[in-house]
């Protein structure tokens, strides 16, 4: 039997339920985990990290396969599908918990953050300064269960409607053939 590789990536980028649902969705991802990262206190929860007293970003685990997906392609989709622009904000969600961050685990994830984020400069690929933070992965606080699959469960929820439905339709359009069964 042959075992299968998994590699592991962090990523926060606003609402967890919005980067998870997205790379759900995604070839290569075997499971999206929604927690907290970043921040001084053991065991946030939701409405403790909300408060932004904790200093907690709401986050993902990505477990994905290498062999299907890269780190790199994780994090093409990861700056198509929110705002890296905006400190501690995206769209009407508001603070430190809604910041930009790549929590990388090897040298090898750092440099790449790095180098995409140069890369993004160079190319003018936003109209303002890229302000994602490329940071050492901490403790990653599991979210509550009724977060998984949040978007999956919860389609008709306002929030999902405006705000979540909308990155998963545009990462369907701009990498449809990373979309699981295209």
């Amino acid at each position: 039997m042959i075992e299968k590789r998994t590699a592991t990536a962090i990523l926060a980028g606003g609402c967890f339920w919005c980067l998870e649902a997205v790379f759900l969705a995604m070839k290569g991802v075997r499971s999206v985990q929604s927690g907290y990262i970043g921040g001084h206190e053991d065991s946030p929860g939701y409405e403790r990290v909300c408060s932004g007293d904790t200093g907690h970003a709401e986050a993902v685990r990505v477990e994905f396969d290498p062999e299907v997906v890269s780190f790199d392609e994780l994090l093409e989709v990861f700056f198509e599908i929110h705002d890296p622009t905006t400190p501690n904000r995206q769209g009407n969600d508001i603070g430190t918990q809604y910041r930009s961050a790549i929590f990388y685990l090897s040298p090898e994830q750092e440099a790449a953050a790095r180098a995409m984020i140069d890369q993004l400069a160079w190319d003018g690929a936003f109209d303002a300064p890229v302000v994602t933070e490329v940071e050492p992965a901490t403790t990653f606080w599991p979210a509550e269960p009724y977060h998984d699959n949040y978007f999956a469960r919860n389609p008709n929820q306002p929030y999902c409607r405006y705000v979540v439905g909308p990155k998963v339709a545009k990462f369907r359009h701009s990498f449809g053939a990373r979309v699981k069964g295209n």
